[in-house]
């Protein structure tokens, strides 16, 4: 058995029509803003998609934003570089140099996705939007042009209390410190090989086995004399000599008178 329909309103001819002249009546009432672009710049909010810009050092060559790109729109040139070992001993290492980093922004529908999956951190979105050209070849920025769009990303919003340092300060303050380190050990060699020369452009003592001696000295108190003779090649020291004067006998009155 077939279930009752559901009974319909009834409708006021005219109604439909009674709410779009009310909207446009609401309209007409309100103040009208525009936005004199390009004298004022509007504000955007801070992820707003406008442009890619490329973090050239966290860049890895490892291609999966190439990969992962619908349009594939990146393109991307690169080759390996053996690196010598980083203890004796140890074994080279291969890793890939970046050569071309490039992303044709004709083709670009801004989906995110490459930002998304780069797991170094290489890509991210500023919110310039003003890079439109005449000619559509112009539209493919090189990593060059990409750098440049990396001064318009905004700083990310700031950590909860508490929170990890970010990985980005970390390496950058990891790298800042060993510069500091190979700076410190540098100038420690440049000291130790300056004293170095400075040690050896002294005179070298002659050779001729010269001999010093020091003159007899006489204490007062005991009416010692004392002589030290020094050997300039083996620094020994002999002939030390120690005496007592006689005292001298008191003149005679007699001896004088006669």
């Amino acid at each position: 058995m077939a279930e009752p329909l559901p009974p319909t309103r009834s409708r006021i001819p005219g109604s439909g029509l009674a709410k779009g002249l009310a909207v446009t009546l609401r309209t007409m009432t309100k103040k009208t803003v525009t936005a004199q672009y390009p004298d004022a710049q509007p504000e955007l909010p801070p992820r707003s998609r406008g442009v890619i810009g490329l973090f050239e050092e966290n860049c890895t060559v490892c291609m999966l934003c190439a990969r992962e790109c619908p349009d594939w729109c990146i393109y991307i040139d690169s080759h390996k570089e053996t690196v010598p070992p980083a203890a004796p001993g140890g074994r080279e290492r291969s890793r890939n140099v970046l050569d071309r980093f490039a992303i044709d922004f004709s083709l670009c529908m801004y989906c995110g996705i490459c930002i998304e999956v780069c797991p170094f951190d290489a890509l991210f979105w500023s919110p310039e939007f003003e890079y439109a050209e005449t000619d559509i070849h112009e539209l493919t920025h090189e990593r060059d042009k990409l750098r440049e769009w990396m001064w318009t990303v905004p700083a990310p919003p700031a950590l909860d209390p508490g929170a990890e340092e970010p990985k980005e300060l970390a390496a950058a303050r990891k790298t800042a410190d060993k510069l500091a380190a190979e700076a410190a050990t540098a100038a420690e060699a440049a000291e130790l090989a300056a004293r170095t020369a400075e040690q050896a452009a002294q005179p070298e003592p002659p050779a001729g086995g010269t001999t010093t001696t020091s003159g007899p000295a006489m204490d007062e108190t005991t009416g010692t004399t004392s002589g030290t003779t020094t050997d300039a090649n083996t620094g020994t020291t002999s002939g030390t000599t120690s005496g007592t004067p006689e005292p001298s006998k008191p003149s005679d009155p007699q001896d004088g008178a006669s």
